[in-house]
């Protein structure tokens, strides 16, 4: 069976030095890798080298509900391009354009079947949407 891809993008305000480091730094991760108002990353960790992990801790703010999302980076080029894949074996590319004067981020990233693909969709774009409200609002 083919795998379902998935594409998030937002065009963000902002050079693509500043937006690669708000993407990968943990003390700014921790700010935005959330979908909504009432879920925090109270916790992050990217080591940003080929065979390096990525570790984001996910979380309800009320403590009902939390996760922790890991990845192996398979490659990472500064300010272009990062592809890691998931511990469940999915894989993810995030590209970052520069615009001259603004970025364009997009993920692509496969589907895992337990939830609709829309659903996901709107997942990663609600968490893409709250990284260019937090870049642009610093």
């Amino acid at each position: 069976m083919e795998q379902t891809k998935i594409t998030v993008e937002a065009t963000i305000s902002a050079s693509t030095d500043k937006v690669w480091d708000f993407y990968t730094q943990p003390e700014h991760i921790t700010n935005w890798n959330f979908a909504t108002e009432d879920w925090q990353c109270p916790a992050a960790d990217n080591d940003l080298t080929v065979g390096g992990k990525y570790f984001a801790r996910m979380e309800a703010k009320d403590g009902s509900f939390g996760f922790d999302f890991e990845a192996v980076y398979d490659e990472v080029i500064p300010q272009k391009r990062l592809t890691y894949t998931m511990t469940d074996g999915r894989q993810s590319t995030t590209e970052f354009e520069d615009l001259g004067g603004t970025t364009k981020v997009t993920t692509t990233f496969d589907a895992e079947g337990e939830h609709d693909a829309e659903m996901q969709r709107a997942g990663w774009q609600a968490i893409l949407n709250n990284f260019k409200k937090y870049i642009e609002a610093n």
